[in-house]
């Protein structure tokens, strides 16, 4: 914030620690949460006036509540927010915080800890919360015989390591003497169906223990600034679809779509990096199927949870019919009477469970384990639809109000039937004739650096190439001084280099420095992006000693393991390190922010 800015808003009376210690708490924040701030200020501000609160610094660790969130997507930070803006106005003294920003040795003083975390594919911690998570259940953890603590554990039951995360960190803190103030939440994918009231009870049990007595500052009364962005998570843009292109050939075997949508007059914004959430609707194909299949009739009338929709209207906007969940599989298997699909359920059978989510959707649940299901008990019985987010393939200062999409359609067939991807689907076939509700979901660990000198390695195999063509539009409109270097697979050379004629353009005007490509089917040998890295891994490990960022997106489950065991090879090999410590130089670099991961 300069001089400027400062007196314009009435700042200037402020030091230049205070105004560099503001722009640190604001930096990386969204509107909405920009307003909470400038809200709880005035509020506060107002109670000072008053006599109702002590001009006095923040209360000491022992009273005071911790809120601690470790996110991947945003709904971490999302619940750890709301939570601790309503901890404020119920006059407790708060220290919010994202996990890789908390210094360690703190834990050892907290009294009063909520820890708001998500788990990601195979009970992996998400990445800003991977050094604290290893801390807390490794050896140097100290024992916490005064901690007073609370879990929210956020996950999808899809995975068979369902909030694994969440509870392992429950369990821990018990085991260190730490005494529940409230019970593990775990949330699926609707989060707010579990979050909403596990933060009332949490909240409430702070409150009786710190013996909160103040006044909720008046927050609720006061008006923020009016904003453009309107659009949000629950109040979608209706985007018209600009353009929707093939970008592979004929021949490819798979269908891979550029999409082009229009945010003129929706006021939303976005940072290369970000995400788009698409509402999808599911095919109108995979909805007959599930009609003919139970024998229902679509417009027979559904009322569930306060609502009444015709059950084709269910099946089409409000449930999810695409991916398997644990709930899902226990309410056929207890239905059905099949005590075999009841015991993969088990701790046990994980592996068992992990394969049939894989080969699975929940219409071959059904045919597998034929019953007879009502239109009311099948719409209670299936989770509610929720948005699927999608990295940005554009940068904004490039395409004005426009944001661009790389979507891989889902559609193959499977145990003799056609099947089809929800979202994915839906986008495919998306034409200018009605738009595509969208939000932007903000990711502030998926940045450029700030430093436009810096040197920017960036690998994305397939469609997780898209935030990269966004990065790379961003540094030529800003004529980045730093080198940018890509790596790039996919199967074939001629069908499927996504984007080809961009990063050849790209590299004859110097906004691509180096390319290195992986077709894993167009020789004898399977070829694959951490192989490459490995060939490169002299120029790769130099770059980075030299304050390279390093950036990885795509697949979680093998392509982001496979890439880290290929860097970690990589520092063995050229950094004289060993295994252990180069696993600590790739975990010091996630920590600094210099090894950033979009993976899904």
């Amino acid at each position: 914030m300069n001089a400027v800015v400062a007196t314009q808003t009435g700042l200037a009376s402020l030091d230049g620690d205070k105004l560099s210690s503001l722009e640190r708490l604001a930096d990386g924040l969204g509107p909405a949460e920009l307003y909470w701030i400038a809200a709880w200020s005035a509020a506060r501000a107002d109670q000072l006036q008053r006599g109702i609160l002590p001009a006095q610094p923040v209360k000491a660790v022992g009273e005071r509540l911790t809120i601690l969130y470790g996110s991947q997507t945003g709904q971490a930070k999302r619940i750890a927010t709301q939570l601790s803006a309503r901890a404020e106005a119920a006059g407790l003294a708060v220290r919010l915080m994202r996990a890789d920003g908390y210094a360690q040795r703190d834990l050892a003083k907290e009294t009063h800890l909520v820890v708001v975390i998500s788990t990601q594919g195979d009970a992996e911690p998400p990445d800003d919360a991977r050094g604290l998570v290893e801390f807390i259940l490794g050896k140097r953890a100290p024992k916490l015989p005064g901690l007073r603590y609370a879990v929210l554990g956020l996950g999808d039951s899809s995975y068979p390591q369902f909030c694994a995360i969440g509870r392992q960190l429950d369990d821990r803190f018990a085991e260190l003497g730490g005494t529940r103030l409230a019970p593990l939440g775990e949330a699926d994918v609707d989060i707010d169906a579990v979050a909403t009231p596990w933060t009332e009870r949490a909240l409430e049990q702070a409150r009786q223990a710190l013996g909160a007595t103040q006044p909720a500052a008046r927050v609720a009364t006061l008006q923020p600034v009016p904003s453009r962005a309107t659009h949000h998570r629950e109040r979608p843009f209706a985007a018209p679809v600009l353009d929707n292109q093939t970008i592979v050939a004929r021949d490819a075997g798979r269908d891979i779509r550029h999409i082009e949508l229009s945010l003129e007059g929706s006021g939303l914004r976005y940072e290369p990096g970000d995400a788009v959430g698409v509402w999808p609707e599911n095919p109108p194909a995979l909805v007959d199927q599930w009609l003919s299949l139970l024998k229902l009739d679509g417009e027979h009338a559904v009322h569930h949870e306060g609502r009444e929709l015709p059950l084709r209207r269910w099946l089409t906007h409000e449930r999810e019919l695409t991916r398997l969940s644990r709930p899902l599989i226990a309410a056929v298997a207890d239905v059905s009477g099949d005590q075999e699909l009841a015991s993969l359920l088990r701790p046990d059978q994980s592996s068992r469970l992990a394969a049939l989510f894989a080969d699975l959707q929940p219409i071959d649940l059904w045919r597998r384990h034929p019953t007879a299901w009502s239109a009311d008990e099948l719409v209670a019985a299936l989770r509610p639809q929720t948005p699927r987010l999608y990295s940005i393939a554009s940068s904004q200062k490039a395409v004005g109000d426009e944001v661009h999409l790389t979507v891989a359609v889902i559609d193959y067939q499977a145990h003799g039937e056609p099947h089809w991807g929800a979202a994915s689907s839906f986008l495919g076939a998306s034409s200018d004739e009605r738009g595509v509700p969208v939000f932007i979901e903000e990711n502030e660990r998926f940045r450029l650096p700030r430093d436009d000198s810096r040197d920017v390695i960036m690998i994305g195999p397939g469609t997780g190439v898209a935030p990269f063509r966004a990065f790379v539009q961003e540094r030529r409109e800003t004529a980045a001084r730093g080198r940018h270097w890509l790596f790039f697979g996919n199967r074939y050379f001629s069908s499927e280099f996504l984007y080809q004629i961009e990063w050849q353009a790209a590299l004859r005007d110097g906004s691509l420095d180096r390319l290195d490509l992986a077709f894993s089917r167009d020789g004898d040998a399977k070829v694959y992006v951490q192989q490459r890295i490995r060939e490169q891994g002299r120029d790769l490990y130099t770059w980075l000693q030299e304050g390279a960022h390093l950036y990885v997106c795509g697949d979680a489950n093998h392509m982001a393991k496979d890439v880290h065991a290929a860097l970690i090879d990589v520092a063995v090999a050229h950094g004289g390190q060993s295994q252990e410590q180069a696993k600590e130089w790739l975990s010091d670099l996630l920590q600094q922010g210099r090894y950033a991961r979009d993976v899904y």
